[in-house]
């Protein structure tokens, strides 16, 4: 039987995941999620499940609603990196989840 591209891409995120979590125990991970028309990054604490810091191309005040371009990750990851800063984060693992960067 055929997997679906969404059952494939839920699969491959777990594996991606599970794989990080074993030398990071303890850090802060960084998850990125794209779409066609937006992209959103956030901090999550997976110890204590919460989230430290996150910036989306959905937000208003970045200006840059509806774009998921180089133009617009650049303007994330500057809002992430300032916000991350507030949040005393100063080490992080990306997690691409099931996107293949």
């Amino acid at each position: 039987m055929a997997n679906s591209k969404r059952t494939l891409f839920l699969k491959r995120r777990q594996r991606v995941r599970n794989k990080l979590r074993k030398g990071n125990v303890g850090k802060v991970r960084l998850s990125v999620h794209r779409s066609n028309k937006n992209i959103s990054a956030q901090l999550i604490d997976d110890v204590n499940g919460v989230t430290l810091a996150a910036a989306s191309s959905l937000e208003k005040d970045l200006g840059i609603v509806g774009t998921n371009n180089v133009e617009a990750a650049a303007k994330v990851g500057a809002a992430l990196a300032e916000r991350a800063k507030k949040a005393k984060v100063e080490d992080c693992y990306f997690d691409r989840g099931g996107f293949l960067f």
